[in-house]
């Protein structure tokens, strides 16, 4: 009687298992696509939010005065909401038109003042302007009536 040995052979079947090289590549392009979408994400709620604030800017003020082309020399301020409507409440402005030439020539610096306390100037610009049916320095007119 012959006595068989019975071997067993394993079967070689190599587990596949990723490397610790690939894990870190996989996650590291994971987190590089959550970042770039929350960025994304930080950025549209920005502009939301932006969209929903009044945009207040100096211009505004400055082609609202330009259109009375009457300047006198002096500090001219008032309340943005009567210009611009009831978004813009608790903005306020000044202007200060100076003739810089006596060709009736003015430089005018519109300030734009936030609401609150301290009233923070918000906007501010300096334009030039022609005013031919303002009183200038030649007509003797050189501080506000």
């Amino acid at each position: 009687m012959k006595t068989a040995l019975k071997i067993s052979r394993r079967r070689r079947c190599p587990k596949r298992a990723f490397t610790l090289l690939e894990v870190m590549i996989a996650i590291g392009i994971f987190f590089m696509a959550v970042f770039a979408i929350l960025g994304l994400v930080t950025q549209s709620l920005e502009n939301a939010r932006r969209l929903r604030r009044p945009i207040i800017d100096a211009g505004t003020v400055a082609a609202w005065y330009s259109q009375t082309n009457k300047f006198v020399e002096g500090t001219i301020s008032g309340d943005m909401s009567e210009i611009l409507g009831k978004a813009y409440q608790g903005y306020t402005y000044s202007a200060s038109p100076v003739e810089v030439g006596s060709n009736q020539l003015y430089q005018v610096d519109f300030l734009v003042y936030g609401p609150g306390a301290g009233r923070p100037v918000v906007s501010e610009i300096s334009a030039l302007f022609l005013a031919h049916n303002s009183p200038g320095s030649l007509d003797g007119a050189t501080t506000a009536r």
